[in-house]
Protein backbone atom coordinates (compact mmCIF):
# COMPACT_ATOMS: atom_id res chain seq x y z
CA UNK A 1 0.00 0.00 0.00
CA UNK A 2 2.13 3.60 -0.95
CA UNK A 3 2.23 5.48 1.71
CA UNK A 4 1.86 9.64 0.95
CA UNK A 5 4.89 11.84 2.03
CA UNK A 6 4.14 13.72 4.60
CA UNK A 7 2.30 17.12 3.95
CA UNK A 8 1.50 20.43 5.89
CA UNK A 9 -1.91 21.56 6.17
CA UNK A 10 -2.88 25.27 4.68
CA UNK A 11 -4.42 27.85 6.67
CA UNK A 12 -4.14 29.20 9.62
CA UNK A 13 -2.90 27.89 13.22
CA UNK A 14 -0.12 25.16 13.50
CA UNK A 15 1.04 23.19 10.57
CA UNK A 16 -0.08 19.20 10.07
CA UNK A 17 2.76 18.06 10.68
CA UNK A 18 1.64 14.24 9.84
CA UNK A 19 -0.63 12.77 6.51
CA UNK A 20 -3.81 11.68 7.45
CA UNK A 21 -3.30 8.34 5.31
CA UNK A 22 -0.29 7.28 6.57
CA UNK A 23 -1.21 7.80 9.88
CA UNK A 24 -4.42 5.62 8.94
CA UNK A 25 -1.84 2.94 7.43
CA UNK A 26 0.40 2.74 10.86
CA UNK A 27 -2.93 2.16 12.71
CA UNK A 28 -4.18 -0.71 10.34
CA UNK A 29 -0.59 -2.25 10.75
CA UNK A 30 -1.07 -2.27 14.73
CA UNK A 31 -4.52 -3.39 14.66
CA UNK A 32 -3.17 -6.23 11.99
CA UNK A 33 -0.35 -7.25 14.34
CA UNK A 34 -2.45 -7.39 17.56
CA UNK A 35 -6.10 -7.59 16.85
CA UNK A 36 -8.44 -4.95 17.80
CA UNK A 37 -8.85 -5.71 21.77
CA UNK A 38 -4.68 -5.97 22.16
CA UNK A 39 -4.26 -2.46 20.43
CA UNK A 40 -3.83 0.49 22.66
CA UNK A 41 -4.27 4.14 21.24
CA UNK A 42 -0.74 4.94 23.14
CA UNK A 43 0.65 1.58 20.65
CA UNK A 44 -1.08 2.92 18.02
CA UNK A 45 -0.26 6.85 18.71
CA UNK A 46 3.38 6.23 18.53
CA UNK A 47 3.00 3.89 15.67
CA UNK A 48 1.71 6.89 14.13
CA UNK A 49 3.86 9.52 15.30
CA UNK A 50 1.52 11.14 17.03
CA UNK A 51 0.18 12.29 20.84
CA UNK A 52 -3.15 11.24 21.45
CA UNK A 53 -4.97 14.20 21.55
CA UNK A 54 -4.18 14.62 18.28
CA UNK A 55 -5.10 11.15 17.13
CA UNK A 56 -8.14 11.43 18.88
CA UNK A 57 -9.18 15.14 16.60
CA UNK A 58 -8.07 13.13 13.62
CA UNK A 59 -10.30 9.65 13.84
CA UNK A 60 -12.04 9.46 16.83
CA UNK A 61 -12.04 6.97 19.35
CA UNK A 62 -10.38 3.79 19.54
CA UNK A 63 -13.73 2.08 17.62
CA UNK A 64 -14.12 4.58 14.91
CA UNK A 65 -10.19 4.60 13.81
CA UNK A 66 -10.91 0.90 13.68
CA UNK A 67 -13.99 1.07 11.52
CA UNK A 68 -11.88 3.59 9.26
CA UNK A 69 -8.80 1.03 9.24
CA UNK A 70 -11.19 -1.82 8.14
CA UNK A 71 -12.78 0.04 5.44
CA UNK A 72 -9.53 1.01 4.01
CA UNK A 73 -7.97 -2.19 4.43
CA UNK A 74 -11.00 -3.46 2.34
CA UNK A 75 -10.86 -0.95 -0.24
CA UNK A 76 -7.31 -1.70 -0.73
CA UNK A 77 -8.42 -5.73 -0.81
CA UNK A 78 -11.01 -5.11 -3.01
CA UNK A 79 -9.02 -3.05 -5.82
CA UNK A 80 -6.93 -6.06 -6.46
CA UNK A 81 -9.76 -8.64 -6.51
CA UNK A 82 -11.34 -6.37 -9.31
CA UNK A 83 -8.14 -6.17 -10.97
CA UNK A 84 -8.57 -9.87 -11.90
CA UNK A 85 -12.10 -10.29 -11.96
CA UNK A 86 -13.05 -8.06 -14.92
CA UNK A 87 -9.64 -8.18 -16.61
CA UNK A 88 -12.18 -9.53 -19.99
CA UNK A 89 -8.70 -10.78 -21.46
CA UNK A 90 -8.53 -13.68 -19.02
CA UNK A 91 -9.82 -17.69 -18.88
CA UNK A 92 -11.82 -18.22 -16.05
CA UNK A 93 -9.05 -19.78 -14.45
CA UNK A 94 -6.41 -17.39 -14.71
CA UNK A 95 -8.85 -14.89 -13.24
CA UNK A 96 -9.63 -16.97 -9.92
CA UNK A 97 -6.01 -17.76 -9.62
CA UNK A 98 -4.97 -13.71 -10.08
CA UNK A 99 -7.62 -13.24 -7.89
CA UNK A 100 -6.16 -15.84 -5.10
CA UNK A 101 -2.32 -14.84 -5.93
CA UNK A 102 -3.24 -11.43 -5.18
CA UNK A 103 -4.55 -11.52 -1.74
CA UNK A 104 -2.10 -13.58 -1.02
CA UNK A 105 0.74 -11.16 -1.71
CA UNK A 106 -1.55 -8.71 0.76
CA UNK A 107 -1.57 -12.07 3.45
CA UNK A 108 2.35 -12.42 3.00
CA UNK A 109 3.07 -8.72 2.84
CA UNK A 110 5.10 -7.31 5.79
CA UNK A 111 8.02 -8.82 8.22
CA UNK A 112 7.64 -11.95 10.12
CA UNK A 113 4.49 -14.59 10.12
CA UNK A 114 1.97 -14.18 7.68
CA UNK A 115 -1.10 -12.14 9.27
CA UNK A 116 -3.07 -13.20 6.66
CA UNK A 117 -6.43 -11.08 5.82
CA UNK A 118 -6.68 -7.78 8.37
CA UNK A 119 -10.85 -8.73 8.52
CA UNK A 120 -11.16 -12.38 8.35
CA UNK A 121 -8.03 -12.24 11.03
CA UNK A 122 -9.37 -9.25 13.20
CA UNK A 123 -12.87 -8.32 12.51
CA UNK A 124 -14.77 -12.01 13.14
CA UNK A 125 -14.05 -12.06 16.33
CA UNK A 126 -15.15 -8.36 17.33
CA UNK A 127 -17.87 -8.97 14.73
CA UNK A 128 -19.86 -11.38 17.98
CA UNK A 129 -20.22 -8.48 20.29
CA UNK A 130 -20.26 -5.55 18.13
CA UNK A 131 -22.81 -4.55 15.48
CA UNK A 132 -21.16 -1.59 13.54
CA UNK A 133 -18.11 -4.05 13.23
CA UNK A 134 -20.33 -6.99 11.94
CA UNK A 135 -22.43 -5.26 9.54
CA UNK A 136 -18.89 -3.97 7.97
CA UNK A 137 -18.05 -7.11 7.66
CA UNK A 138 -21.27 -8.77 6.51
CA UNK A 139 -21.33 -6.36 3.73
CA UNK A 140 -18.27 -6.24 2.45
CA UNK A 141 -18.53 -10.20 2.12
CA UNK A 142 -21.76 -9.81 0.70
CA UNK A 143 -19.89 -7.42 -1.85
CA UNK A 144 -17.29 -10.34 -2.25
CA UNK A 145 -19.60 -12.84 -3.21
CA UNK A 146 -21.60 -10.32 -5.56
CA UNK A 147 -18.43 -10.01 -7.81
CA UNK A 148 -17.37 -13.51 -7.77
CA UNK A 149 -20.85 -14.27 -9.04
CA UNK A 150 -20.92 -11.76 -11.51
CA UNK A 151 -17.30 -13.04 -13.15
CA UNK A 152 -19.06 -17.19 -12.75
CA UNK A 153 -22.17 -16.01 -14.65
CA UNK A 154 -19.93 -14.12 -17.43
CA UNK A 155 -18.12 -17.39 -17.40
CA UNK A 156 -21.21 -19.62 -18.24
CA UNK A 157 -22.62 -16.89 -20.78
CA UNK A 158 -19.17 -17.58 -22.41
CA UNK A 159 -19.21 -21.36 -22.49
CA UNK A 160 -16.53 -21.73 -20.07
CA UNK A 161 -18.83 -23.25 -17.21
CA UNK A 162 -22.01 -25.51 -17.99
CA UNK A 163 -25.08 -23.99 -17.68
CA UNK A 164 -26.48 -26.10 -14.81
CA UNK A 165 -23.99 -24.98 -12.63
CA UNK A 166 -25.10 -22.93 -9.74
CA UNK A 167 -22.71 -19.22 -9.79
CA UNK A 168 -24.41 -17.92 -6.67
CA UNK A 169 -23.14 -21.35 -4.90
CA UNK A 170 -19.55 -21.07 -6.51
CA UNK A 171 -19.04 -18.12 -5.74
CA UNK A 172 -19.54 -18.37 -1.73
CA UNK A 173 -17.39 -21.55 -2.07
CA UNK A 174 -14.74 -19.55 -3.93
CA UNK A 175 -14.66 -16.75 -1.42
CA UNK A 176 -14.74 -18.96 1.61
CA UNK A 177 -11.56 -20.79 -0.21
CA UNK A 178 -10.05 -17.24 0.39
CA UNK A 179 -11.18 -16.69 4.02
CA UNK A 180 -9.32 -20.55 4.60
CA UNK A 181 -6.31 -19.72 2.54
CA UNK A 182 -5.99 -16.71 5.25
CA UNK A 183 -6.65 -18.81 8.24
CA UNK A 184 -3.98 -21.52 7.08
CA UNK A 185 -1.68 -18.41 6.34
CA UNK A 186 -1.62 -17.14 9.87
CA UNK A 187 -1.48 -21.18 11.64
CA UNK A 188 2.20 -20.76 9.15
CA UNK A 189 1.21 -22.95 6.24
CA UNK A 190 3.86 -21.54 3.51
CA UNK A 191 2.61 -19.24 0.02
CA UNK A 192 3.74 -22.71 -2.29
CA UNK A 193 1.43 -24.73 -0.11
CA UNK A 194 -1.64 -22.25 -0.11
CA UNK A 195 -1.06 -21.49 -3.83
CA UNK A 196 -1.38 -25.07 -4.86
CA UNK A 197 -4.47 -25.35 -2.42
CA UNK A 198 -6.24 -22.40 -4.54
CA UNK A 199 -4.98 -24.15 -8.09
CA UNK A 200 -6.66 -27.48 -6.62
CA UNK A 201 -9.72 -25.36 -5.96
CA UNK A 202 -9.82 -23.39 -9.07
CA UNK A 203 -9.82 -26.65 -10.98
CA UNK A 204 -12.64 -28.15 -9.18
CA UNK A 205 -14.73 -24.47 -9.62
CA UNK A 206 -14.01 -24.66 -12.84
CA UNK A 207 -14.78 -28.43 -13.60
CA UNK A 208 -11.12 -29.02 -14.77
Amino acid sequence: MAQKKITEAKGRGRPRAYDPQTALLQALDVFWSTGYSGASLDSIATAAGMNRPSLYAAFGDKHALYIKALEQYWEFAAAAMQEALTDNELTLSQALMRFYEGQLSIYFSGDGQPRGCFAIGTATTEAVEDSEIRDVLSDRLSRLDADLETRLRAAIDSGELKNDVDPAALAVLASSLLHSISIRARAGKSRAELTELARSAVNVICGV
